[in-house]
C-alpha cells in the first residue's frame, strides 16, 4: 500500500511549513507546523455562514456533512459556534464526552462523521460561555491542531452568524478554504445581510460556493404542497445582484424541525421527500462545483 503523504512525511522543500518565518518565534513556528500537518490531510474545507442567527445554518451544515458521509466519504464536522453549540443536540449526542490520547483529543465519531464541538466540553449544557475574542480564537485553533481529525475528504465548519471573531478566525486559520456556503431566509431583513457575508468572504479571498434560501414556503405535512407564507426570493435576488450562485430554496418543513429536536438527521431519514430531494440537489451542486474547480486547477 502506498504511504499516505502528510506534512510530517513528505519533506517537501516547497511546503510553507518547512521553514521558519523571520517574524515567527519558535513556539509560533511549531504551532503553524502542527496546524499545517492537520490541514494537509483534509482534501476540501467548507465553511457554512449566515448574516443572521436563526436561519437554519446549523441544519444545513449537519445535513451537508451527513449526506457526504452517506456517500462513503470521510467527513469531519467542526462546530465553532462557541456561544450556542447546537450540533451535538441536532445529532443526539448531548451526553457524549471527548476522549484524549498522547497526540490530543479524539473527535466524537457518529454515523461515519467525526465531530468536534465546544458542547462536548461543557459540564452543564445550561452554562453560558463568556469569552472575549482572543480566547475564542485560541479554542478554535486548538480544535484544529489538538484534535485528531486524521485523513478527511471534507471538513464542514459550522460558524456562528455574522462576520465577527469566530468566522474571521476560521477563515484566517484554514488556508486555503475551498469555499463558503451562505444561508439566509427569504425576508429582506435577513437576506440583506447576505451582502455582508459575501463581502466578508471576498475580502478574505474565500470563494463563495453559493447562497441557500431556507424556510422558503411551507410544506404541508399531509399533502406535501408548498405554500408561500413569507415573501420569497430575497436570497435569490441578492445572489444575482452579487454575482454568486443561488443554490436553491429549502421550504419550511415540520420534519426538519422535528429531526433537529430529536437528533435524527433529516437527510438520512427523509431523503425521498420533496424537501429531502431539494436538499440533496443543493448538496450535489456544492460537490459538483468543487470537483469542477479542482479539475480546472489541476
Amino acid at each position: 500500500m502506498e504511504e499516505k503523504k502528510t506534512c510530517d512525511t513528505r519533506g517537501d522543500a516547497g511546503c510553507s511549513a518547512e521553514k521558519q518565518k523571520k517574524d515567527e518565534s519558535r513556539e509560533e513556528y511549531a504551532d503553524r507546523r502542527r496546524l499545517d500537518a492537520t490541514l494537509c490531510r483534509i482534501q476540501k474545507k467548507i465553511v457554512v455562514l449566515s448574516g443572521k442567527g436563526g436561519v437554519g445554518k446549523s441544519t444545513v451544515a449537519v445535513n451537508l456533512a451527513t449526506a457526504l458521509a452517506l456517500n462513503g466519504l470521510r467527513v469531519g464536522l467542526l462546530d465553532v459556534d462557541i456561544h450556542g453549540p447546537s450540533v451535538p443536540t441536532m445529532l443526539g449526542l448531548e451526553n457524549e464526552t471527548l476522549k484524549g490520547g498522547p497526540e490530543g483529543l479524539f473527535p466524537v465519531e457518529f454515523g461515519g462523521l467525526k465531530i468536534m464541538s465546544l458542547g462536548f466540553l461543557l459540564q452543564n449544557p445550561d452554562d453560558a460561555v463568556i469569552w472575549r475574542g482572543p480566547m475564542k480564537m485560541g479554542v478554535i485553533k486548538q480544535f484544529l491542531t489538538d484534535v485528531q481529525w486524521g485523513d478527511l475528504d471534507y471538513l464542514i465548519v459550522d460558524a456562528p452568524p455574522g462576520t465577527g471573531d469566530e468566522p474571521l478566525s476560521i477563515c484566517q486559520l484554514i488556508q486555503p478554504l475551498d469555499g463558503a456556503v451562505i444561508v439566509t431566509t427569504p425576508q429582506k431583513v435577513a437576506a440583506i445581510d447576505v451582502r455582508k457575508s459575501i463581502s466578508f468572504c471576498r475580502r478574505l479571498a474565500v470563494p463563495v460556493l453559493g447562497v441557500i434560501e431556507n424556510m422558503s414556503g411551507f410544506v404541508c405535512p399531509k399533502c406535501g404542497e408548498v405554500t408561500q407564507i413569507l415573501p420569497t426570493g430575497g436570497g435569490k435576488k441578492i445572489a444575482e445582484d452579487m454575482e454568486v450562485n443561488f443554490l436553491g430554496a429549502i421550504p419550511m418543513d415540520p420534519a426538519i424541525a422535528q429531526s433537529g429536536d430529536t437528533g435524527k438527521v433529516f437527510i438520512y431519514h427523509s431523503s425521498k421527500t420533496t424537501t429531502g430531494k431539494i436538499m440533496q440537489d443543493i448538496i450535489n451542486q456544492i460537490t459538483d462545483d468543487l470537483d469542477k474547480t479542482k479539475k480546472l486547477n489541476s
